[in-house]
């Protein structure tokens, strides 16, 4: 039976971001599967509601804290599916993800909001992005970059990161939102899929004028559903935070 367009759209998204796909060994088919701190507990179980179709009765479970953070983490592990199988075979290629516009151009808005609430981030004085990327290379992202230009008429640019791991500096491959203007272009893409409260700091653009301030809360309630009331709550924990924009 085939996936839902709802369940491939958060796979495909995911995949991009916190999730995978693997066929485990042992097993004839793939099992999709993706973890969070608990901190973003709304966020995770707001996924596992979407991915009912695939889950199982004990798909959820807690991990202890690993070398990757000290918070214990939550993880969501689906049944092995035919389903799930032919996708994988889509997306991989020798048990690697392989990124490529065959898939790609599947993806939908909530799929873009899926990477973008799991690697995605507002820098600059709250006025610029990045997604995070760096699980791949650099021509896999050249292609992300090209694919978000060619289908959703978004410019992104291509740049690296250095970060010291083992005593070595190893550089990274990311995608920026340098225009204010490109991210507001796919926020508004993304923002009908806002999922949870919790995650509406990831779309609240900051502005130290207040009339531009106000537009942009008006335009993130119309679209995302949530309460005015709701987000200037989010806006003004997001502006403690934030030493530029403290009242």
């Amino acid at each position: 039976m085939p996936l839902s367009e709802k369940t491939t759209a958060v796979i495909l998204g995911s995949i991009l971001g916190d999730g995978s796909l693997r066929i485990h060994k042992g097993y004839r088919h793939a099992r999709f599967s993706f973890r969070h701190s608990e901190r973003q507990s709304e966020y995770f179980y707001w996924k596992v509601e979407q991915l009912q179709e695939i889950a199982a009765e004990k798909s959820v479970f807690r991990q202890q804290a690993d070398g990757y953070g000290t918070a214990p983490k939550l993880r969501f592990q689906s049944r092995a599916l035919e389903a799930l199988t032919e996708l994988y075979r889509l997306t991989h290629k020798k048990d690697c993800l392989r990124i490529r516009r065959t898939w790609l151009n599947r993806m939908t808005p909530l799929s873009l909001a899926v990477w973008w609430f799991d690697d995605g981030s507002l820098i600059a004085n709250g006025r610029r992005g990045v997604i995070c990327t760096d699980g791949f290379d650099e021509e896999s992202v050249k292609i992300l970059a090209r694919y978000l230009d060619v289908v959703w008429g978004i410019t992104v640019h291509v740049g690296t990161v250095g970060k010291k791991r083992d005593g070595k500096q190893d550089r990274y491959w990311r995608l920026w939102f340098r225009s204010t203007e490109e991210l507001k272009k796919f926020l508004r893409l993304i923002l009908p899929y806002t999922p949870v409260p919790s995650m509406l700091p990831k779309i609240l653009l900051l502005y130290n004028d207040r009339t531009l301030q106000q537009r942009w809360i008006s335009e993130v309630a119309k679209l995302s559903g949530f309460s005015t009331a709701v987000i200037e709550t989010a806006l003004r924990e997001k502006r403690k935070k934030w030493k530029r924009y403290r009242e």
